[in-house]
């Protein structure tokens, strides 16, 4: 009875500390969050304005084509269906983990019976020896040793949560990136195609003309030389533009087939100025921070799992049941059986190794601190250079629209120039030329202005929102 009193008393006594536990309670690591971001326009204080990240994608992105894309991608992509299982991974970890707080119940029957032959000088002997029972075992987590796993394993389930979100924000993105460099190569494949039909026109007359002898067989050459250049072209962007469907086929989940086509490139919508919101607001919504701080917090808690190795464990153990020889006395009589124990087991000697387990927790803990920061420290860098890029990118985009109007215009006076005979078939060359190229940079450059969107709607936290 002593002995049971002792055990009733450890168990209450554990119940009583089930809120103690060694090791460092987590405290979020201190960390430099600037006053607004660098890159946003000198005239323009969005710190005030609903940041762009908030935005839900199908809102970000209005091209009805695209949004059928990413909601594909979102189901089929195996990067998002390989971040789930890993959800379910950490999920059912955290379940085995959670069970060590618990006592183990174990049911058990035996009967064995036995029959040993007469032989000269002693009879037959005949056994009977049935059982049921029920045992118990519980280590008694005085010190928290099972409570902190449970703590760093449930935060290692978070941080699969919001790696996945991180996967699906970033798959957003890339997809919108990937379809709108298609779209590009479209736009420059139906320059070059109306390029090659505006040179083999020039190439016509100026046949015609050298065969009545209004010029010579050099501007012949020259003219072919246009015509050559802009169908050399071509099937370039035509193997860039299918290398690029398989691209984005693949991130669908799909194997590589064509790609349907929404709005034009130039007919993608996009604000002058994107709002990015406070910078303190960045810490909630990017998935990689949070997944950074999750991954501290498992780290933390290890500390307290090795710290309590220093502490003696005492675990409880107790079996009960019936045992008879005869089955049908089995749960009847003085056939009870019961015992009850209980061990403590104390560290004594163990040549530094539980110090350094715990020198070792500490230094991981460390890390994933100096990760944390680091990776905020990268997300407002992520968005500076998004919102810089986004405005140096527009002022480039009007820039060079104006340089293809003016290379539009040369082309035009040099033709009329040339048919008037006020100049040579080179300087038509020449301005031609320097049309072709300025279109295809002007369309090179509307696709940076739009993947600049696309990468500040990514800085800032945008697309895991569903």
């Amino acid at each position: 009875m002593k002995l049971a009193k002792t055990i009733t008393a450890l168990a209450l006594a554990a119940i009583v500390c089930a809120g103690c536990a060694v090791g460092p309670n987590y405290a979020k690591p201190k960390v430099d969050v600037p006053g607004s971001y660098r890159g946003l326009a000198p005239d323009a204080d969005q710190t005030g304005a609903a940041s762009f990240g908030d935005e839900k994608w199908w809102d970000a992105f209005q091209d009805p084509t695209l949004r059928e894309l990413i909601t594909t991608a979102l189901k089929e992509n195996y990067d998002v269906r390989i971040a789930a299982a890993r959800i379910l991974q950490a999920r059912a970890l955290l379940g085995i983990t959670r069970a060590d707080q618990y006592p183990t119940v174990s049911a058990g029957a035996s009967a064995v019976n036995e029959r040993i032959p007469e032989t000269k000088g002693r009879p037959g002997i005949e056994t009977s020896a049935n059982q049921v029972s029920l045992s118990l075992a519980w280590e008694l987590d005085f010190w928290g040793k099972y409570r902190r796993a449970t703590e760093s394993a449930r935060a290692n389930l978070l941080a699969n949560e919001w790696a996945r979100q991180q996967v699906i924000s970033s798959l957003v993105s890339d997809v919108a990136s990937a379809y709108f460099q298609l779209r590009e190569l479209d736009l420059e494949l139906e320059i070059s195609r109306n390029t090659l039909a505006s040179r083999n026109d020039s190439l016509r007359l100026t046949q015609l003309l050298a065969d009545h002898g209004a010029t010579s067989l050099l501007d012949v050459r020259q003219a072919e030389q246009l015509v050559h250049t802009a169908s050399g072209n071509i099937p370039n962007l035509e193997r860039q533009i299918e290398q690029q469907e398989n691209f984005i086929s693949t991130l669908l989940g799909k194997n590589p087939d064509a790609v349907p086509r929404g709005k034009a490139l130039l007919e993608q919508p996009h604000a002058p100025l994107v709002p990015a919101g406070l910078p303190s607001a960045l810490l909630e919504r990017r998935p990689d921070i949070r997944e950074a701080e999750q991954e501290l917090i498992a780290l933390n808690a290890q500390i307290g799992v090795a710290k309590a190795d220093y502490f003696p464990s005492i675990t409880l153990t107790g079996t009960g049941g019936y045992q008879s020889s005869a089955l049908s006395n089995l749960f009847t009589g003085p056939a009870g059986l019961w015992t009850v124990g209980g061990t403590l087991a104390q560290p004594v000697f163990e040549g530094g190794r539980i110090r350094n387990r715990v020198r070792f927790a500490e230094a991981r803990r460390d890390e994933a601190t100096l990760v944390y920061q680091q990776t905020i420290q990268q997300a407002f860098r992520d968005v500076s250079d998004a919102l810089i890029a986004y405005r140096k990118n527009q002022e480039f985009r009007a820039q060079q629209e104006l340089v293809t109007r003016a290379a539009e215009d040369a082309t035009r006076l040099s033709n009329m120039r040339y048919k008037g005979g006020a100049t040579s078939y080179l300087e038509v060359l020449d301005s031609n030329t320097r049309q072709f190229v300025a279109q295809l940079t002007l369309a090179q450059a509307q696709l940076n202005e739009l993947q600049s969107m696309v990468q500040i709607y990514r800085a800032l936290g945008g697309g895991w929102q569903q």
